[in-house]
Order: structure tokens, then C-alpha cells, then sequence
């Protein structure tokens, strides 16, 4: 059952990523996101990277009263949580961006589709017009891209 619930948060957090995205992110809080799209941030760490705190705040809350109350549902769906932001943080931050230079060249096809849907996503530069908000969830027409190939 505890592995159930880690997976069914992991799958809506796609879901809520999507959201969180496209109506936060590039809405009232585009103050933050901007520089990711722009990169008129100095440094190697942009004020985009602010979300990584903000959305890890609640995540540790959920697993700290998840031990308190004998890991009860609470911790797991805090850990399917985190599991997401991890993999978040591997794919986007170090597979997409390159923030570590790792697993640069890739023949995967998905991974390869995730790459130029996020790529689409960044050709727009401001708040309006976006597209591919989601993460792990990729449009069926770069997976044809990729897949159609092999």
C-alpha cells in the first residue's frame, strides 16, 4: 500500500508540476522564473532556483510529520514527493541543462524527446505563448520524432 501511495503521488505530481508551471511560474511568480528563459542572471545559480526551496519546504514538512506520526501516509506521499523533485532535478537541471556536464550525448528516444520539448518550451522568452509545461509527460509528437528513427 505505501508503495502505491509513493507511485500515485509521483504520477500526479507530473499533473501538478503542468499546473504549477503554466499558472505560477509563468504567472504571478514569472519574477522568478524569468531569468531561466532569458538568462540574465549572473552566476551559475539563477533566481529561478528559488523554487527548488520553495517546493522542498513543504516536502520536508510532509516527511518530518509522516516520522512523527510512525510513517503514516503522510511520509509517503511526501517521499513520492521528493522522489519527484529528484528526478526533476537529475533530468531537468543536469540531463536538459547541463549544469553538470553528464549524459550529454544520448540515443534514448525519450530522453531525447524530452530534451526538445523542453527546448520548444524555451524558444519563448516571455510569460505568454508557452508550451510544454509538463516534465516527464512529453507531447506524443516528439516521441514520434525519436522513436520513428530506430
Amino acid at each position: 500500500m505505501n508503495l502505491l501511495i509513493i507511485l500515485v503521488t509521483y504520477i500526479l505530481m507530473e499533473g501538478l508540476t503542468w499546473l504549477i508551471h503554466k499558472y505560477i511560474m509563468h504567472g504571478f511568480l514569472w519574477i522568478l522564473h524569468r531569468d531561466h528563459h532569458d538568462h540574465s542572471h549572473e552566476g551559475n545559480l539563477e533566481r529561478n532556483d528559488w523554487f527548488f526551496v520553495i517546493f522542498a519546504v513543504p516536502t520536508i514538512i510532509l516527511l518530518y510529520y509522516g516520522v512523527q506520526a510512525g510513517l503514516n501516509y503522510v511520509f509517503y506521499i511526501g517521499l513520492g514527493i521528493f522522489l519527484y523533485g529528484m528526478s526533476y532535478f537529475f533530468v531537468h537541471d543536469i540531463f536538459i541543462h547541463q549544469r553538470m556536464h553528464l549524459f550529454r550525448h544520448t540515443r534514448n528516444p525519450y530522453l531525447l524527446a524530452i530534451r526538445r520539448a523542453h527546448k520548444q518550451h524555451h524558444k519563448h522568452l516571455s510569460k505568454e505563448d508557452g508550451e510544454c509545461f509538463g516534465f516527464l509527460w512529453v507531447p506524443v509528437k516528439y516521441f514520434r520524432m525519436y522513436f520513428n528513427k530506430q
